[in-house]
């Protein structure tokens, strides 16, 4: 084995047949790349190598990276370029803005890195995005799927006073691997996001993703499951982990697809309004379709 950058270099394992998908290059999928080009415009499809970006480009969906490309942490499953960031762009919500009018998008989820190195970690480029989206005429849905914020309720706070319409923001993996996986980050520091958003504005919709096959036991899945209900977590997705390269974390399992539908029955049981698991979903997997979902069995339920 090799090293690059103090990572070691894996061998490249066979995927099992329900983990293979055709690359998608279409004349819409070229038209969105340039666009995205064209505004300077990052998306976490790219940046993270998402195993779904051929087929979210062919339906016209993004979903955009702020804060621009570079992250203050080395999280050992992730793709998106660790290093020293840039200024921040005060004309980047406006960018991503325009970007979502171009591609016409009715629902827009905004991500971003982690900008430890700021004293408000970002939080007001959040706002200050929201709002520009807000302004367009047709006045898409926004979901945020936001970093941790150091913990900081005065900062979380600036990102749910701006109204998106969910709260995202990701366990990724059990406590137990959280010191092999997301060194930076605290599993109850991220549990309190979630709680403290749901407690700043009860009717604001919650989501978390959980990934699996990192070695995670499935008792421990559960446990993390019953977290999320008790924060108040309505959304859950939960998907199959692959390393974006050979230098990343190693993957531990294939979980299969009935495994997967076993996780989306109990999340169900546990009362979540709505469940994506299968090996491709992903954060913003359909994220437009769970929203509608979960807004109708959400409306199902006050009737």
């Amino acid at each position: 084995m090799r090293t690059v950058q103090g990572q070691i270099e894996r061998p490249r394992q066979r995927l099992p047949s329900w983990l293979t998908k055709p690359i998608l290059a279409t004349p819409r999928t070229r038209k969105i790349s340039a666009l995205l080009s064209r505004l300077q415009l990052n998306t976490v499809c790219q940046s993270a190598r998402c195993p779904n970006k051929g087929a979210c480009f062919a339906r016209g969906t993004v979903t955009f990276m702020i804060l621009g490309n570079a992250c203050t942490r080395r999280c050992a499953f992730c793709a998106v370029p660790k290093g020293r960031p840039g200024p921040i762009d005060p004309q980047e919500p406006l960018r991503t803005a325009q970007g979502a009018q171009e591609l016409g998008l009715r629902y827009v989820v905004v991500t971003s890195v982690t900008r430890d190195d700021l004293p408000d970690a970002g939080c007001r480029q959040f706002a200050q995005t929201i709002e520009a989206l807000r302004r367009l005429p047709h006045r898409p849905r926004v979901e945020v799927l936001t970093p941790d914020f150091r913990g900081s309720p005065d900062l979380l706070a600036t990102v749910v006073q701006a109204q998106p319409d969910v709260f995202n923001h990701n366990m990724e993996t059990v406590p137990r691997l959280y010191s092999h996986l997301r060194p930076l980050a605290d599993y109850g520091r991220s549990l309190g996001i979630l709680e403290r958003a749901k407690k700043m504005a009860q009717d604001m919709i919650t989501k978390s993703g959980i990934m699996v096959g990192l070695g995670e036991r499935r008792q421990e899945i559960l446990a993390v499951m019953r977290d999320l209900r008790q924060a108040g977590c309505d959304l859950l997705t939960i998907g199959q982990y692959l390393p974006p390269s050979r230098f990343h974390y190693p993957v531990e399992e294939f979980v299969t697809p009935q495994a997967f539908e076993e996780y989306r029955l109990t999340a169900q049981d546990l009362g979540f309004l709505c469940v994506y698991s299968a090996p491709f979903v992903r954060s913003s997997f359909h994220a437009e379709d769970l929203f509608e979902t979960c807004s109708q069995r959400r409306e199902a339920d006050e009737n």
